[in-house]
């Protein structure tokens, strides 16, 4: 088997309309998109964050499904001062940053804030151009 990346992940989350407000109106990192009849996902780029209502989890699912119990990180082209002043903009408090960091593609520049159901959200800038963010 040869794994090539990430299609997609879950985000379990007790209100689906604000999540998809917190991620493409006040973060603008994603596009609503439905599919399959009711189901909702946050497309950017070439992966998705499919939204699941606590309580109404697609089978099958995780052993245990619970908002607020994810922690990853979404790249941003934007240099780090306008992302700042977006959050700001949003009422989006910060939990910590800016602060270097190294992902999967090598250096980075981060900010973290939580989503409405509290998880925890790294929105990162790639440094592989000599820039410091």
């Amino acid at each position: 088997m040869d794994v090539t990346g990430i299609d997609h992940l879950v985000l379990y989350v007790e209100d689906v309309e604000r999540s998809c407000e917190f991620y493409a109106d006040a973060l603008g990192v994603a596009d609503v998109e439905e599919f399959d009849g009711d189901r909702i996902a946050l497309d950017f780029g070439t992966t998705k964050l499919n939204l699941h209502r606590a309580g109404e989890e697609y089978v099958p699912h995780a052993d245990a499904p619970t908002p607020g119990g994810a922690d990853f990180c979404l790249l941003v082209d934007e240099p780090m001062p306008t992302v700042l002043e977006r959050l700001e903009d949003a009422g989006i408090p910060l939990v910590e940053g800016p602060v270097g960091k190294v992902g999967a593609r090598g250096p980075l520049r981060s900010v973290y804030v939580r989503d409405p159901d509290g998880n925890l959200v790294e929105l990162a800038r790639q440094l592989d151009d000599g820039t410091t963010g």
